[in-house]
């Protein structure tokens, strides 16, 4: 499993991309197609038309480091993406089961505790 802190956002590109493409290529897709920040620190996954290649780039410490995945079998499990779209907004966790070959479509995951509002926090403690 992937530890990110929560401010790194993780961005997969909608469009399958030619796997050809190093830093500048894939720099390029970021800056012109998602008309994102390349210096933010968060990362853009990059999937061929295939499937069974992934790159993840991203700006880190004065340089853009570039992580390539290939499978020897099968193909990345994809979220369901709308058609007009140009990324989609993954989570750590999301990015490691595409990672691993998990349709995490398929995956339940339990509801995330968050703290009550102080609104009903205040209205509970009022005389």
């Amino acid at each position: 499993m992937l530890t990110l802190p929560p401010s790194v956002k993780i961005f997969l590109f909608a469009a399958p991309t030619d796997m050809r493409k190093g830093h500048d290529g894939l720099s390029a897709l970021v800056v012109n197609e998602l008309r994102a920040d390349l210096f933010s620190g968060h990362l853009f996954v990059f999937v061929s038309r295939r499937g069974d290649r992934v790159k993840i780039l991203a700006w880190d410490r004065g340089g853009l480091a570039l992580w390539y995945k290939r499978l020897e079998k099968g193909r990345f499990r994809l979220p369901k993406i709308r058609e007009d779209a140009r990324s989609v907004q993954m989570d750590s966790g999301e990015l490691s089961m595409l990672l691993e070959g998990i349709d995490y479509s398929k995956v339940r995951r339990p509801k995330h505790w968050e703290p009550p509002s102080r609104r009903s926090v205040s209205q509970k403690n009022a005389p």
